[in-house]
């Protein structure tokens, strides 16, 4: 009899801010009763890291651990050395000292945020919606972490394009755009609309999951000299982040009532 767990799993910070709000999201997801959640951090987060969850949950006598990447993009190479460390994948693209962890579970990874580039939008789009007035001559500037390795950039490249295309869209903006922290391209697309539409007003929309280094300090320091409206808010807090988890959840029970639908019908038992 198989038993079902979630561990969700998070970057991690020292903030306790940072922290609050990912295990908030978490605990407003809702699962079928009967299924342990295990809210997770790759580092920084002290007793709550992916180890932790893993023992926690197999503790729970879970026999399969459905794991969600609560990561705003797949161009992280986190994501890479996670797989990896959790058995999904037989070697990292990139060295990592992250170890393989004894698991006796089964995995079942998930995908991150990016793979529905829609509700991601629309989160976004929720945080910045504010600073919009007359959307026609305003540019949005969609600004994510990004990645210097060439798999990993052009994986961000592509996230970043879908959402910005989404939020063009959504907003009714003149134009849309995107930038990557690494390698730094803000003053270049900063410079270059500055240059060609300089009656349109940029707004900033950070692609972060929550706030932190990156939104108020990085994104600023980046941008002096220039003029642009931002508010250096994240995605969270957000119930959308909490739905989505969810979504993810029953995806996969579908997909695996799906498939033993299928085995019983050809005569296979589990």
């Amino acid at each position: 009899m198989r038993k079902y767990g979630v561990l969700v799993i998070s970057h991690g910070s020292r903030s306790p801010e940072w922290v609050q709000l990912v295990d908030e999201a978490v605990a407003g997801m809702h699962v079928p009763d009967g299924i342990p959640v295990f809210g997770s951090y790759l580092e920084l987060v002290d007793g709550r890291l992916i180890g932790d969850g893993i023992t926690w949950l197999e503790n729970q006598n879970v026999t399969d651990l459905i794991v969600v990447p609560l990561f705003v993009s797949a161009g992280s190479t986190h994501l890479d050395e996670i797989a990896y460390a959790l058995g999904v994948k037989p070697e990292p693209q990139l060295p990592t000292d992250l170890e393989p962890f004894a698991i006796r579970a089964q995995m079942h990874m998930l995908s991150p945020m990016d793979e529905d580039a829609d509700l991601l939008a629309e989160m976004v789009y929720e945080k910045i919606s504010g600073l919009s007035d007359n959307p026609e001559r305003e540019i949005v500037l969609l600004i994510g972490h990004g990645s210097v390795e060439k798999h990993f950039h052009l994986a961000w490249r592509r996230s970043l394009e879908r959402i910005a295309e989404q939020l063009k869209k959504i907003g009714g903006f003149g134009e849309a755009d995107i930038a990557m922290l690494l390698p730094d391209q803000t003053k270049r697309k900063m410079t270059w609309w500055h240059k060609h539409k300089p009656q349109h007003a940029v707004i900033i929309a950070p692609l972060f999951l929550s706030e932190g280094y990156f939104t108020k300090q990085v994104i600023p320091a980046r941008l002096q000299g220039y003029d642009y409206r931002y508010n250096g808010q994240s995605i969270l807090p957000s119930p959308k982040v909490s739905q989505w988890l969810e979504r993810q959840v029953a995806l996969f029970y579908k997909q695996v009532h799906y498939e033993q639908k299928g085995d019983k019908e050809n005569g296979q038992t589990c």
